[in-house]
């Protein structure tokens, strides 16, 4: 298995594909806000830190639900594009840090959360810096990745795209956390819960091309490979599509667990 991309290279990973993540990247489903409330006592009083917040993508939908979120970003387009869409909010408080060194102060938020990020952090350095962080020992940590299915003609003619025109994505599949051992060094032990919950994205082939090169394993512009990938997307689009239109699922998959 190929060693997994360190922090410190990861964090500029998306700076020149952060308008591609503001339109095409897909949110998050409400039950995953109702499952956090139902089965692990989520309220809006508790103050969050959504760490590897982005763009503000789960920032937004904890907002929605009252919090006051820390947003700690180290990737300064996408924090900036984070802020220009929420900043007016009070609520929310824009942070230049890292999972593994979030400058926030001891004992300072009741949740930690991290929405497809957790898979770029250092799971040692990050669990002692959430332990630090949270206001209990039986804080809770959620994380939480949209899984895209495989399993329609489409969907599996895509990943057989990535895997051929992707520059590193066998490397960089976030997948991988449940299989390697980074949820268990996180958490410390297998004591956490694991929800799962429908999503959908529905393209056009300018949504889709986007949704592709939103990817930090796509080609950036001016990488010979990019020419290539966009023809191969362009056949796969036009060979799978219903009316202009094709379909990405996912399984949004929920990981809660305090840091044992």
């Amino acid at each position: 298995m190929a060693a997994p991309t360190p922090p410190e290279q990861a964090t500029m990973r998306f700076a020149d594909r952060v308008g591609d993540y503001v339109r095409c990247r897909p949110g998050y489903p409400p039950e995953v806000i109702a499952g956090l409330v139902e089965r692990h006592g989520l309220r809006p009083e508790h103050a969050v830190a959504d760490v590897g917040s982005g763009t503000g993508i789960w920032t937004e939908c904890l907002l929605r639900h009252g919090h006051r979120v820390h947003a700690v970003e180290p990737n300064e387009p996408m924090r900036a594009a984070a802020e220009r869409r929420l900043g007016s909010d009070p609520r929310f408080i824009s942070i230049a840090g890292t999972a593994e060194a979030t400058t926030l102060p001891d004992a300072s938020v009741d949740w930690v959360t991290a929405a497809q990020a957790f898979h770029w952090f250092d799971p040692p350095r990050c669990r002692a810096e959430f332990r630090r962080i949270l206001s209990s020992p039986a804080g809770l940590v959620v994380l939480i990745w949209n899984n895209r299915r495989e399993d329609t003609p489409f969907l599996a003619a895509y990943e057989q795209l990535l895997q051929a025109h992707g520059t590193d994505y066998a490397a960089v599949k976030h997948e991988r956390v449940e299989k390697d051992g980074s949820l268990e060094r996180l958490f410390g032990g297998s004591h956490y819960a694991r929800h799962v919950f429908a999503n959908t994205q529905e393209f056009d082939y300018a949504g889709l091309e986007g949704r592709t090169l939103s990817a930090s394993y796509t080609p950036r512009e001016g990488d010979p490979r990019r020419s290539a990938l966009l023809a191969e997307l362009r056949r796969v689009f036009d060979e799978h599509g219903q009316a202009g239109r094709v379909q990405v699922l996912y399984e949004t998959r929920v990981y809660v667990g305090p840091l044992r």
